[in-house]
């Protein structure tokens, strides 16, 4: 019995040592400070500056799993839609983008079959691969001859290649047109999730897919990033869809996703669509500000991706500094130039790459991007001065 009780009192003692080894090499993480009067966020994935919007009348909530008494009207015109607008069969609804990718790559991978993982992937689509209990490749990001070479030695029948269309941390992806012949080539799926690329890039925001002209053979989106809202799907074909319903357990076992939010959602598609000048905005001052910061010594490409690089490099502007600590005291100097920007820092990034990531919304305006880019240069300048102080000269 003392044993027991000995043990119960030391139950929590190891993480909070742990705690003080994360708070030691900068890695411990903290609730973020309330905004401050005046101050401008680059942190924000409300790419199109529809989250403020008001929701439109609808339910509160399902009340259920959808399975069993959840399923509302909502639900079935927010897939419709989605689906439409994505020339695809069909689509289905989850909770959220991590519930979408961990309850797809479970239910479609199992053991026998083979995933092949772009090391950068998120870890929803590595928390997925793990639950499907298939054998794991992960490559070497953006690598397609990687990508073929374990297509190409596997046994297993079924596979699946998996990648995002737009890393949010590195601003790059893959070449998708490759990557489909590719699995076309090898009798593989193409799984693709499209989160940050949806709503900003290809062609009237239908992301980098349909910019490259191709379908995979299953394309997740999100509704909390660009649309504005809470939520996820997954498209492609119906039979796609009638299986994740029986077998995705992040959706059968949750309650169906709130009815005003479903409705949210397709309104801000409505709105994605009738218009485009907003993405292009988004773009246009994204260029604006990389421009700006790599003119003030900024290094925005992260450099370690065998892809080629976007076009622009799109909506999200990384600043590579190396380590954590490096990272939250720039983060903090803009901040006290009331520019927000978060230190990106691991397990959210390899080692040695932390960084500060900047996100350009339609919310911005020219003068934003250009004070960001003054904050930017006053940062720099203290942290030469910091370096050279540390060497001595």
């Amino acid at each position: 019995m003392f044993h027991v009780k000995r043990m119960a009192s030391d139950l929590f003692a190891h993480l909070a040592q742990q705690l003080d080894e994360l708070e030691k090499h900068g890695l411990r993480r903290y609730p973020p400070a309330p905004a401050r009067p005046g101050e401008l966020s680059f942190c924000s994935n409300d790419y199109l500056g529809l989250a403020a919007e008001l929701a439109p009348p609808a339910p509160s909530g399902s009340g259920a799993s959808r399975l069993i008494a959840g399923e509302r009207d909502e639900h079935g015109r927010l897939e419709r839609a989605f689906a439409r607008w994505l020339g695809v069969e069909d689509a289905l609804v989850f909770s959220s983008g991590y519930a979408a990718n961990v309850g797809s790559l479970a239910a479609l991978a199992a053991p026998g079959d083979l995933i092949v993982s772009d090391a950068l992937n998120h870890a929803s689509l590595i928390d997925g691969a793990r639950l499907s209990r298939a054998r794991v490749v992960v490559v070497p990001h953006g690598d397609l001859d990687a990508i073929a070479q374990a297509l190409a030695d596997r046994a297993e029948v079924r596979a699946w290649v998996v990648v995002e269309s737009y890393y949010s941390m590195d601003a790059d992806g893959p070449d998708l047109g490759a990557l489909r012949t590719l699995c076309t080539g090898h009798g593989a799926g193409l799984y693709v999730d499209e989160a940050h690329a949806l709503g900003v890039l290809g062609p009237g925001g239908r992301g980098r897919c349909a910019e490259s002209g191709i379908t995979p053979d299953v394309l997740v989106g999100t509704l909390g990033k660009a649309f504005g809202g809470q939520g996820a799907f997954v498209a492609g074909k119906t039979v796609l869809r009638d299986w994740l319903w029986n077998r995705a357990r992040s959706f059968v076992f949750s309650t169906g996703l709130a009815p005003v939010s479903a409705a949210a959602a397709v309104r801000s598609l409505q709105h994605v669509i009738e218009h485009p000048e907003l993405a292009l905005r988004v773009r246009e001052l994204s260029a604006r500000l990389r421009a700006g910061l790599v003119a003030a010594g900024a290094r925005t490409s992260v450099g370690t991706s065998a892809t080629p690089r976007l076009l622009g490099d799109g909506h999200v502007v990384p600043v590579v500094l190396g380590s954590p600590v490096r990272a939250l005291r720039w983060a903090e100097r803009m901040r006290n130039a009331q520019v927000h920007v978060q230190a990106i820092r691991p397990p959210t990034v390899p080692s040695g790459s932390a960084r500060i990531r900047l996100t350009v919304t339609a919310q911005h305006g020219p003068a934003d991007i250009d004070r960001a880019i003054e904050a930017f240069a006053a940062a720099y300048a203290v942290d030469r001065h910091d370096v050279a102080k540390d060497h001595g000269t």
